[in-house]
C-alpha cells in the first residue's frame, strides 16, 4: 500500500508530468486521451447498468488508470492520484459542426426511399386487380378446374376489347345483363362452350388461360341472339350457339397458322366468319332461325343540321363502345368504359378516342343521324383504335396519331363494307375493324419512333411501353458499348503500326549501317576479295530485302 502524498508532493507530480507530456508533443496526449476514452467506456457501461454504487466506479476507475499507465510504454508508471489533474484536463475531441444545408440533405434523404417503398407498394397494389392480374392468374392456376374454367370464360369476355383482366370480365357481363338477360345468357354460353371446344383440341394451355379462343364465342353468342328475329327466349337458338361456338377455336388456328407467318393476331376473323355462315345459312324467311331483315338504303335519308340532338350525338360515344358487343344502351356502354379503365387507362383512353372519330366520320359523310346515335358509326373505330394505340405499337405521340388515322380509315371502310354487305342481307360485323387494323399492322417504316411489338410479347399498354423502354435503353448501352470496343481496337491498330513503324526504322538504320560499314572493309580488303566472300554478301542482300518485303506486308 504506498503511502499518501501530501499537497505539495502532488502539485510537483503533476508539474512533472505536464512538463513531460509537453516535451513528448501532441502525439503522447492524443494517445493517453483515447485510451482514457476507451477506459471510461466500462466505467458507463457499469453506471448505465446500476452498480453497486458510486465508491465501486471510482475503484474501477482508478484501477482501469493504473492499468493503462502500467502497460504504457512511451510514458513511466504513474499513481493513480498523479493522473487525476491530467483527466480533469482532457478534452474530448468534438467533430466539427455541419453546415445547415447538409443538415436538411441528411432529414431529407431518409424521406426519398420511403417515397420510393411507399410508391412500390402502392403500384404492387394497383396490379393485384388492374392489367392482366398477374398475381391473381398464378394463384388460379393451383386451383379447382372450374374455378380455372370461370376466370378464363371472364377473361374471354374481357378480350373482346384486347384486355385479359377477369374482374374487367365480371364488370362486362354486368353490362350485359343491364342490356338484357337473355343476350347474356347466350353470351355466356358462347363463351363457356368455345373454350371447353379449345380444351378438348389441346390447344395451348397459356392461350386459353387468357382467353383467347373465349372471345369469338361470346361475339358469336351475342350477335346471333341480337340478329335473331324469333325474339327473346327461344331455347331452341343455344343449339347452334354451342355448335358455332364450338368451331370457333377450330376457325382461330386455322387463321392462326396464316397469320403467324407475318405475327399477325387473328382479331375477330373467326367471329365474323361464323356469323355470316349462319345468318346466310337461315335468313329471315325460316322456321326455325329467322334473321333480322336487313335491307340497302333505297333514299335520301331525311338530314337537317337543325335537328340534330347534341345531347344523343355525346351519348352516342358511349354507345359506340357498348355497340363492341351489340349493346345499344348508354349506360352499359358506360359499364364497358369502367371495365377498360380498371385494366389499363390507355386503352379506355383510346376507346373513348375511337368512338368519337367514328361520330364525327358519320357526320362528315352525312350519314343518318338514327345510325350516329346508334353508334353504328363507332364500334370498328373503338377496336381499330385500341389495337393501333398502344396494343400492338409501343405508344409514343407518332403512335397516337396512327391510331387516329386507323379509326378514320375505318370509319370510311366501315360504311363502304355496310353498303355491300346489305345488298346480300348481311351485316358488316366487324370486318371494317380487322381489315383496317391488319392492314396498319403491315406498315413497313424506317422510323424507330413507331415500333411494333412481337406478338408474343403483347400484353397491355403500359406494360407494352414499358417494354419499349426497356429495349431502347438495352440498345443504347450496346451502341456505346460497341463504339468503346471500336475505339479500342482503333487504339490497338494504331500502336501496332507505330511498333512495326519504329521496328522498320531500326532495320533500315542497321541495313545502312551495314552497308556503310561493308563498303569500309572492301576498300580495306580489296586485295583480299574471294568468290567465297562475294557470295555471302549476296546472301545477305537477299535475306535484307526478304525482310523489308516481309515488313511491308505486314503494315
Amino acid at each position: 500500500m504506498p503511502r499518501p502524498r501530501n499537497a505539495k508532493e502532488q502539485e510537483c507530480g503533476s508539474s512533472r508530468v505536464n512538463q513531460k507530456g509537453e516535451e513528448r508533443g501532441g502525439k503522447g496526449n492524443q494517445r493517453i486521451s483515447t485510451g482514457v476514452q476507451r477506459d471510461r467506456e466500462p466505467v458507463l457501461m457499469t453506471r448505465e447498468r446500476g452498480g453497486t454504487g458510486g465508491t465501486h466506479d471510482q475503484e474501477l476507475q482508478n484501477n482501469n488508470i493504473s492499468t493503462f499507465a502500467s502497460q504504457s510504454t512511451s510514458i513511466p508508471a504513474l499513481s493513480v492520484t498523479e493522473l487525476l489533474p491530467l483527466m480533469a484536463n482532457i478534452d474530448v475531441p468534438s467533430q466539427p459542426e455541419q453546415p445547415q444545408e447538409d443538415r436538411k440533405e441528411n432529414q431529407m434523404r431518409p424521406a426519398q426511399p420511403s417515397l420510393k417503398t411507399a410508391r412500390a407498394r402502392f403500384l404492387k397494389g394497383v396490379s393485384y386487380f388492374s392489367g392482366d392480374m398477374e398475381v391473381f392468374a398464378k394463384w388460379m392456376e393451383k386451383q379447382f378446374i372450374l374455378l380455372q374454367l370461370l376466370d378464363w370464360v371472364l377473361r374471354g369476355a374481357a378480350q373482346v376489347m384486347f384486355v385479359n383482366n377477369p374482374l374487367s370480365g365480371l364488370v362486362i357481363f354486368a353490362g350485359l345483363i343491364l342490356q338484357n338477360y337473355w343476350w347474356a345468357l347466350n353470351g355466356f354460353v358462347g363463351a363457356l362452350f368455345a373454350t371447353i371446344s379449345a380444351l378438348i383440341l389441346q390447344q395451348k394451355r397459356g392461350a386459353i388461360a387468357a382467353g383467347l379462343y373465349g372471345y369469338n364465342g361470346i361475339l358469336v353468342g351475342l350477335l346471333m341472339a341480337v340478329f335473331s328475329n324469333a325474339g327473346d327466349w327461344y331455347w331452341w337458338l343455344l343449339l347452334p350457339n354451342v355448335f358455332m361456338s364450338m368451331m370457333c377455336p377450330v376457325v382461330s388456328s386455322a387463321l392462326a397458322s396464316i397469320n403467324s407467318c407475318w405475327d399477325l393476331p387473328v382479331f375477330t376473323l373467326p367471329f365474323n366468319i361464323l356469323v355470316c355462315l349462319h345468318m346466310v345459312a337461315t335468313g329471315h324467311y325460316n322456321h326455325h332461325f329467322p334473321q333480322v331483315l336487313i335491307q340497302p338504303r333505297s333514299e335520301f335519308p331525311n338530314i337537317t343540321w337543325a335537328e340534330i340532338d347534341i345531347a344523343k350525338l355525346f351519348m352516342s360515344v358511349p354507345v359506340g363502345i357498348g355497340q363492341v358487343y351489340g349493346c345499344d344502351n348508354p349506360w352499359t356502354g358506360g359499364i364497358f368504359i369502367i371495365s377498360l379503365f380498371i385494366s389499363s387507362p390507355i386503352t379506355c383512353a383510346h376507346a373513348v378516342l375511337g368512338s368519337a372519330v367514328g361520330m364525327a366520320s358519320g357526320l362528315a359523310l352525312a350519314a343518318p343521324f338514327r345510325d350516329i346515335y346508334f353508334g353504328l358509326w363507332g364500334y370498328n373505330c373503338v377496336l381499330a383504335c385500341i389495337a393501333i394505340g398502344g396494343m400492338f405499337y409501343a405508344l409514343t405521340w407518332q403512335v397516337h396519331l396512327l391510331a387516329i388515322t386507323c379509326a378514320l380509315f375505318c370509319a370510311y371502310l366501315g360504311s363502304a363494307i355496310a353498303n355491300i354487305m346489305s345488298r346480300f342481307g348481311l351485316p358488316a360485323c366487324t370486318w371494317p375493324f380487322c381489315l383496317s387494323a391488319l392492314t396498319f399492322l403491315r406498315l413497313t417504316m424506317e422510323t424507330k419512333r413507331i415500333f411494333k411489338l412481337p406478338l408474343a410479347k403483347v400484353t397491355y399498354p403500359e406494360k407494352n411501353l414499358s417494354f419499349f423502354w426497356k429495349l431502347k435503353k438495352a440498345g443504347k448501352e450496346r451502341m456505346v458499348k460497341e463504339e468503346q470496343e471500336r475505339a479500342i481496337k482503333e487504339e490497338i491498330i494504331l500502336i501496332e503500326k507505330e511498333h512495326l513503324e519504329t521496328d522498320l526504322t531500326r532495320i533500315e538504320e542497321g541495313i545502312a549501317e551495314n552497308t556503310h560499314s561493308g563498303s569500309e572493309n572492301e576498300t580495306v580488303h580489296a586485295n583480299d576479295w574471294t568468290p567465297e566472300g562475294a557470295q555471302q554478301s549476296t546472301e545477305e542482300e537477299r535475306n535484307n530485302n526478304l525482310m523489308k518485303k516481309i515488313l511491308a506486308e505486314d503494315v
